[in-house]
């Protein structure tokens, strides 16, 4: 009986180390554990404080992007309202540009003219070119002023 109670007290101390090396393996566990609950408490609360500044940013942007909205239809308004300015101003260029060739036709005209005529012929000459050019541009009004 002595191998049968030898082998039971070896047993006995089998059981005993396994159950020491599991009570060590169980204490390590419950740390890892605990450290582990203790993250995602620190990451939970880092992710709300993260989600109430993203609000934060969130409405402001809101509230950037409505003003630039607002001033963007601003500056296309007055833009729109420019834009007619910007075509007078071409017009006028064009009228200016057409009198000053109708000017130099008439002083060609006239240099060339007096020396084989009169002055009063000259005179009813450079009446009917400018008469001619005040027609022209009032045709070209108009016709601005319609567009």
């Amino acid at each position: 009986m002595e191998t049968k109670a030898l082998a039971a007290i070896i047993a006995a101390i089998a059981f005993a180390v396994l159950v020491v090396f599991l009570i060590v393996l169980l204490m390590k566990l419950m740390k890892t554990v605990d450290k582990v609950n203790l993250t995602i408490d620190e990451t939970t609360q880092t992710i709300n404080v993260v989600q109430k500044d993203v609000d934060i940013l969130l409405h402001e942007v809101e509230g950037l992007l409505v003003k630039s909205n607002t001033l963007l239809d601003d500056v296309n308004g007055k833009v729109a309202t420019i834009d007619p300015l910007f075509d007078a101003i071409a017009n006028l260029s064009e009228s200016v540009t057409d009198l000053n060739n109708q000017t130099r036709k008439v002083a060609t005209s006239i240099s060339s003219r007096s020396k084989s005529a009169g002055t009063a012929q000259n005179a009813s000459k450079v009446a009917a070119g400018a008469m001619e050019f005040m027609k022209k541009r009032k045709e070209k009004k108009a016709t601005s002023i319609k567009i």
